[in-house]
């Protein structure tokens, strides 16, 4: 594995597809909040931030390549930090649909879902039963019957045409599976080091919160990469935090963000991004760990500069 010394890189993800409008009233929505949130979360530290777009009317996911440029311009003009588009876009959509964003934005960094795999929401219904607008719980009830479709030839589709754009990827990997898929993809040349793996826990479908698995998947990442990888820790809900101390005390990177987690601490909403951002990098501070800057990272990932951008 590789690492930056002594520094972390802190992605942070402003909004993704899993959160609805109802479940907090801070998830930003409108670009104007997504671009707000975005720059104050850079200047809080993180050095890549994460993005989705979704519709200014109902805050549903959206795979429009317009709205994306109602506020990455913003973005890039107030701070240096990495963007990085989601092509996991929105659930049940086409990869199309999921590719749109990225090969006329043409970023830095964008997402790739390893595998495919049941994406569960729904046990989210039992949580909560109030909501502002009707399409929140019947696309948590449609993940109840969902495959979240990431092929063999999807995967290679993704990675020629966005490799020949410049794009890099973050590695997303829901399991140990996942690992060896995109070990598979290394090996046929489909994808070039180094490589930025972000691990993912507690999702329903994937791989669990467990702090053995958390060891496992490094220790596996080691096996079949070697020193041809960054390793990054994202957990979901409450295991966000807890999660990414103990990946970061091993040299992981860390991921944060109002996409995977809407709570400071039990009962406590965060009202922005910025302050899981600021958490998370006080908690380094404490174990003396740096946080990696924009160019450190763009050096690092050997990215192709905010300057060759589509935005």
């Amino acid at each position: 594995m590789k690492t930056l010394g002594n520094k972390a890189i802190i992605t942070c993800a402003v909004t993704g597809a899993i959160h609805t409008p109802s479940m907090s009233p801070h998830l930003p929505i409108t670009p104007d909040e997504i671009a707000e949130q975005a720059i104050r979360a850079a200047e809080a530290g993180a050095s890549i931030i994460h993005l989705h777009a979704r519709d200014p009317e109902d805050g549903r996911p959206c795979p429009d390549p317009e709205v994306f440029l109602r506020f990455l311009p913003k973005i890039k003009a107030a701070c240096n930090a990495v963007i990085n588009v989601t092509t996991g876009a929105g659930l049940g959509m086409t990869l199309d649909q999921r590719l749109a964003g990225v090969l006329r934005l043409q970023p830095e960094m964008c997402s790739l879902n390893m595998g495919s795999m049941n994406f569960g929401l729904f046990q989210i219904l039992e949580k909560k039963t109030e909501w502002n607008y009707d399409w929140e719980p019947e696309f948590l009830e449609f993940t109840r019957d969902f495959v979240f479709r990431n092929t063999f030839k999807d995967l290679e589709e993704i990675m020629r045409r966005l490799g020949e754009l410049g794009t890099r990827f973050e590695f997303e990997c829901y399991d140990v599976g996942h690992l060896y898929n995109l070990a598979h993809c290394l090996e046929r040349g489909l994808v070039e080091p180094p490589l930025f793996i972000q691990t993912i826990f507690g999702i329903l479908g994937g791989i669990g919160t467990d702090r053995e698995n958390l060891v496992h998947m490094r220790h596996i990442g080691d096996k079949l990469f070697g020193d041809d990888y960054y390793w990054s820790i994202l957990a979901a809900g409450r295991h966000q935090l807890p999660m990414c101390t103990m990946g970061a005390t091993l040299g992981g990177n860390v991921r944060v963000g109002l996409e995977d987690n809407l709570y400071l601490g039990k009962g406590r909403l965060a009202k922005s991004n910025a302050e899981l951002v600021q958490r998370m990098r006080s908690i380094l501070a404490d174990l003396s760990i740096g946080v990696a800057t924009p160019e450190e990272v763009r050096k690092a990932l050997e990215l192709k500069g905010a300057n060759r951008v589509a935005f």
